[in-house]
């Protein structure tokens, strides 16, 4: 058994990570609510794109926007795959690199090959040990997604897809359910087919000022980095509510380890008294 001293000494570094672990709980739960009201605020602008990009794709305009046809054969696949930059937020990186690295097998062993937007540096820092080939990446976002640091990656994936260096855009992060659940998603950003749109309710068709060409250019583009902000804003949400229930844990566990240091201490100085009252009538009674 350790001596009195050392697990004074135990016990007091254990009560040091509690109190930080116990900081980070709190600072997380209020970037959390924040995170939460950025994301639910940024939901009505992505619904209502979404709707308008649905419409242009069942219609049947003159002009054919390169996003909204489909390829014959998908040789190359370009993937945007969004993570946090900093870690002590559970498993939320892992489960969606585990996810992404599942798809990318499945397409390599179709003989497919892919071309990676990093935003995040676990997710760059996962990459770069595949070895993949890294054409984009954003880092450093901080608690705010700014959409003007996102444009310019995200502007490298799509003149990818309309230069045919690849034939699909995906994009894997991870959707925000509910304070204690986050789940890793991978959705397709290109070409915008019917089934990840949805299909409107009735038969729409426009007029287009001053032409197609220039409006489906500006409102797709639109329609894709507001697709990318709302899954960087998910992913943020996800991250702090994640490293909140990860720190809650942890001070927790600190808790329970401080109580079971405690009473292994009380116990090792009752030993000690025992002893040395045994060791003075043991001297008294030879005298």
């Amino acid at each position: 058994m350790a001596g009195s001293k050392e697990i004074r000494t135990k016990i007091k570094s254990v009560q040091n990570t509690r109190k930080i672990t116990k900081a980070m709980e709190m600072v997380a739960a209020s970037k959390m609510r924040k995170a939460q009201d950025r994301m639910r605020a940024a939901r009505p602008y992505a619904e209502k794109i979404r709707n308008v990009a649905a419409h242009i794709s069942h219609a049947n305009p003159e002009y054919r926007h390169p996003f909204l046809i489909e390829r014959d054969t998908v040789k190359k696949v370009g993937i945007i795959i969004v993570t946090t930059d900093k870690g002590l937020c559970g498993g939320l990186n892992t489960n969606v690199q585990r996810l992404a690295l599942t798809q990318m097998k499945q397409w390599e062993s179709e003989g497919e090959s892919f071309e990676v937007c990093c935003i995040g540096n676990k997710g760059l820092s996962f990459m770069q040990r595949l070895g993949a080939n890294i054409v984009s990446q954003v880092t450093q976002l901080g608690d705010r997604p700014h959409l003007e640091k996102l444009i310019g990656a995200v502007k490298i994936m799509l003149d990818g897809y309309t230069s045919d260096r690849f034939d699909r855009l995906m994009i894997f992060y991870t959707k925000f359910i509910n304070t204690m659940k986050q789940e890793p998603v991978c959705e397709q950003l290109l070409p915008l087919s019917g089934e990840k749109l949805g299909v409107p309710e009735g038969s729409w068709d426009y007029i287009y000022e001053p032409e197609a060409k220039g409006v489906l250019d500006q409102v797709l583009t639109r329609y894709i980095e507001a697709i990318v902000y709302q899954a960087v804003a998910e992913n943020m949400s996800s991250e702090q509510s994640a490293r909140m229930v990860a720190m809650k844990s942890a001070s927790d566990n600190a808790a329970n380890v401080i109580d079971e240091l405690t009473l292994i201490y009380n116990k090792s100085r009752q030993a000690a008294i025992t002893k040395e009252l045994s060791e003075i009538v043991g001297g008294a009674a030879a005298v």
